[in-house]
């Protein structure tokens, strides 16, 4: 498992659809995975601290969480099969750990609320990671991809191709 930040939140030219960009916190890999609007806004509200007058629809579960007396320690992005990534929110319940499955999208905007790390297996990461060239800016796979792969994942191909990622660091402060 390998730990992952939050990147960025973009927006396909192609198809208009919310893309959520991780990083690998200790490399220069990036997942993208597709979510729906509404889990881009409500990763968004709380990355920007925006305050909302009313707890959203991922407050509320983390309240409930409390409310109950466990807590979120992770999340997790386990598995991408048939063109859908898979997640786990881990919680520590009485002692024990308990996996909940869950869309990454959720996961992520729960993670934000809650401060916990966000994580992804290294199969995912080695199905769907890609590298940006230094050079054009353009993402590239991180492995070579046979041919049947590329057929199954051409959603996602096309979304990548089309991503510029050139402008990451624009606004960063300086390391």
């Amino acid at each position: 498992m390998l730990e992952m930040t939050i990147e960025s939140i973009r927006v396909s030219m192609l198809n208009h659809q919310r893309v959520v960009i991780l990083k690998e916190k200790s490399a220069e890999r990036y997942l993208p995975i597709w979510i729906g609007p509404a889990e881009a806004d409500a990763i968004a509200v709380k990355l920007q601290e925006y305050q909302v007058p009313r707890p959203l629809t991922h407050d509320l579960l983390g309240n409930v969480i409390g409310a109950l007396g466990a807590a979120v320690n992770s999340i997790i992005v386990c598995d991408l099969r048939n063109d859908t990534f898979f997640a786990k929110i881990i919680l520590a319940v009485d002692g024990k750990q308990v996996e909940i499955d869950s869309r990454p999208s959720d996961a992520i905007a729960l993670a934000v609320r809650m401060k916990v790390p966000i994580f992804a297996e290294e199969a995912v990461l080695d199905k769907a990671g890609i590298i940006i060239d230094p050079e054009t800016g353009k993402p590239a796979p991180s492995r070579e991809i046979p041919p049947e792969e590329l057929e199954r994942m051409s959603a996602f191909r096309d979304v990548i191709e089309t991503l510029d990622l050139s402008d990451f660091d624009k606004g960063k402060p300086d390391a």
